[in-house]
């Protein structure tokens, strides 16, 4: 089998951007749920914005109300 070596970059790249997203969020949350609750709307921003049909990936992820565009 041959391995791609660019699926290991991008592996790298998403979870930096997941770590440093996540990081933001708890130097603005006041509280752990909080934290995960920004980093999950940004990240689902992320998804929407990179989406073709600007949708998000899966309904379900959903859980809370997203802040409108600017």
């Amino acid at each position: 089998m041959k391995v791609n070596r660019s699926d290991h970059r991008t592996d790298n790249n998403l979870k930096e951007l997941v770590a440093t997203i996540s990081d933001v969020a708890f130097e603005y949350a006041t509280d752990t749920e909080e934290a995960y609750e920004i980093a999950s709307l940004v990240l689902l921003r992320i998804l929407k914005d990179a989406s073709l049909k600007k949708e998000p990936v899966d309904r379900r992820l959903i859980r809370f109300n997203t802040p409108p565009t600017v």
